[in-house]
């Protein structure tokens, strides 16, 4: 399985055509069970960068992976020796194991709600 990444919608400025807002989904489906997520992400983009590419010439491929690698980041953290470390997080892999987990929970259900009084109970005639 492999979660199919869509964009929705694009918001641009109007005077330069760069993309300031992508609006996307993210979606995984097993058999009946599906999961998925939605968000935005901004961009601030440099028209004169040698990897520009004007709107009319955008794939969705190249938009899904802006947003996939604006949502690489790096932490620092401090290890047991008091050492300085930086790591790098991938919050898309992070999303994606998510959806896993809940495709996981709608297939084995962990908790299931209801009350005692409220089931119905047929009498034999």
């Amino acid at each position: 399985m492999n979660t199919v990444w869509k964009i929705n919608n694009l918001e641009r400025n109007t005077a330069d055509d760069t993309v300031v807002t992508a609006h996307w989904l993210a979606n995984l489906t097993d058999g009946d069970y599906s999961a998925s997520a939605y968000g935005t992400q901004s961009f601030t983009r440099d028209e004169n960068s040698p990897t520009f590419i004007a709107f009319e010439d955008l794939t969705e491929a190249d938009v899904v992976g802006w947003v996939k690698e604006s949502m690489v980041r790096e932490e620092e953290n401090v290890d047991e020796n008091d050492n300085t470390v930086i790591a790098e997080v991938n919050e898309a892999l992070i999303l994606e194991a998510n959806l896993q987990a809940q495709i996981d929970e709608q297939k084995a259900p962990t908790t299931v709600s209801g009350t005692p009084w409220q089931v119905e109970v047929t009498e034999a005639a």
